[in-house]
């Protein structure tokens, strides 16, 4: 599972641990109808030919991370930090509508407001009606490819997030069917994939494979020692149809502060990712160590790389603990290790594994 780490951990679960990924929420799930046995290899070859491209549906996610409640608002806190923070600190759910790689829209629904994520084209539109603050983003001319997405963090979908898990299976991944199970109303296969090493903080993966296209429902993450799914994403209804073409086009409400900006080149999704922030390839990538191997892996992040006062935050404060050689944000999926010389190393591993990295330099 190196490639998660190098793909999932620096780009999503590392800034938002230290801000206190993934994303999920309680779903309706019961045993399904008994469906055609298939084997784990049948099913990832069902999820790998999937070609469900346009599709309206509601996730809702849960975090039990073990995060500490910390404030999003007021002097303590900023708007990234606790953006970060309010993702993996609550249950949230969105609208999702998606069609074809260059038409999206997320709503994500808060308490009293709105988010919404709007693609259409080139064109993409950042809302919030807490404030009635909209941004305006052209993307440049490889937008069309489907690769290109707004800069702003939001909910992914289980679909998005399974492909990256799925893609770094390694020797170090048992993968097996676990029972049939219901999602969003449609019968599923359970697809589990599970650590061969006792090393790691996960326990398993398990993604939710809908029976009829091959397309992931849902993804549950377990942590050892944990009763209840550490991180869950799944949809609690779905359609599997274009929805209306009006849903991708936006005009800010009266009175809204616009601000209008270019992304740069380098603002790139993976491939078959429209419509949701990713990694960016087009510019030059912060300098990292790996240590370790597969759910093992260790990323180090020497100071330079990290961002600018994130070691003041008083956020971080609060959410830190002091230990050997730095200080500790620890979840139930990730750990975190500060080092005393403003160094970072992440990964799904104990403590002690950080503290090694961080002493072999």
């Amino acid at each position: 599972m190196t490639k998660v780490w190098l793909r999932w951990l620096p780009a999503v679960a590392v800034p938002a641990a230290i801000a206190a990924g993934a994303l999920v929420g309680p779903f309706q799930a019961s045993a399904a109808a008994t469906l055609p046995i298939k084997t784990p290899e049948q099913l990832l070859a069902m999820v790998g030919a999937n070609t469900v491209k346009s599709l309206s549906g509601t996730l809702e996610q849960t975090s039990e991370l073990g995060l500490p409640q910390l404030p999003t608002t007021g002097p303590s806190s900023n708007a990234g930090v606790a953006s970060a923070l309010d993702l993996l600190t609550g249950p949230h759910t969105a609208r999702v509508y998606l069609a074809g790689p260059t038409d999206a829209r997320v709503q994500v629904m808060d308490q009293l407001a709105e988010r919404d994520v709007v693609r259409h084209g080139t064109d993409v539109w950042l809302y919030s009606s807490k404030d009635n603050s909209a941004t305006h983003e052209t993307l440049p001319a490889a937008g069309t490819d489907g690769r290109t997405a707004p800069s702003t963090p939001e909910l992914q979908t289980p679909d998005q997030l399974a492909q990256r898990m799925l893609a770094a299976i390694d020797p170090g991944t048992e993968v097996t069917v676990g029972q049939d199970t219901v999602v969003a109303g449609r019968s599923a296969y359970d697809l589990v994939l599970s650590p061969r090493s006792s090393d790691t903080l996960v326990g398993s993966v398990s993604i939710a494979v809908d029976s009829l296209t091959g397309l992931p429902l849902s993804v549950e993450v377990q942590a050892r020692g944990q009763d209840k799914p550490a991180f869950r994403l799944a949809f609690t209804d779905l359609i599997l149809q274009a929805p209306s073409a009006d849903l991708f086009t936006f005009t800010p409400p009266p009175g809204a502060n616009v601000t209008q900006r270019s992304l740069p080149q380098g603002d790139r999704l993976p491939p078959g990712q429209p419509g949701t922030p990713g990694e960016q390839s087009g510019s030059a990538a912060p300098q990292h160590t790996v240590s370790g191997t597969g759910w093992d892996t260790v990323i180090g992040l020497p100071a330079a790389a990290v961002p600018a006062g994130l070691t003041a935050s008083p956020l971080l404060a609060q959410a830190a603990r002091t230990v050997d050689g730095g200080r500790l944000v620890s979840t139930a999926l990730v750990n975190v290790l500060l080092t005393n010389d403003g160094r970072i190393f992440a990964g799904s591993v104990p403590l002690e594994l950080l503290q090694a990295a961080a002493a072999a330099r």
